[in-house]
């Protein structure tokens, strides 16, 4: 969920759940997020019930979120694993942002700026993937899913 206004590519319910802050607020006052975060003057959450449903279904759940909110879900799921995955340079961050057109210069310098205080707790993750070729970040990220499914299997024998 975010009280953001969706980009011109997002489609509501699809991409998030497009709130108003006060819907958001209700529900963070009921406990129903896993993880919420205030971040760049909008508020962003993920709905406990949702995760625990598909968890509960045998389902993998990927969590695109920021580390507020990833170093929130490890204190909840011990079990939980963090992939940080990370611009090459802080000036390829720039250049992708600012060519999403998406924001103007000022937001994207905040961002950037934000980014590079994230960075220095890509230690506290389990894994941390540099997107400097999105093929091979993938095929990464891939690997790393599949190894951690490979051990619960040998876990749960």
């Amino acid at each position: 969920m975010t009280t953001r206004s969706p980009r011109p590519d997002e489609v509501p319910g699809v991409s998030y759940r497009f709130v108003s802050r006060e819907e958001f607020e209700e529900v963070r006052r009921r406990g129903g997020f896993l993880e919420w975060a205030s971040v760049h003057d909008n508020f962003y959450g993920t709905p406990a019930h949702a995760v625990k449903e598909q968890l509960e279904k045998g389902n993998d759940v990927i969590l695109e979120i920021d580390v507020k909110g990833a170093l929130q879900v490890k204190k909840k799921m011990p079990e939980a694993h963090l992939v940080f995955i990370q611009a090459p340079t802080f000036e390829d961050l720039h250049d992708r942002l600012s060519k999403r057109s998406t924001e103007d210069e000022r937001t994207v310098a905040r961002r950037v700026l934000v980014a590079r205080h994230e960075v220095l707790l890509a230690p506290k993750y389990d894994f941390v993937i540099v997107n400097d070729d999105i093929a091979r970040a993938t095929r990464e990220l891939v690997g790393i899913v599949k190894d951690i499914r490979r051990t619960r299997r040998r876990e749960q024998m």
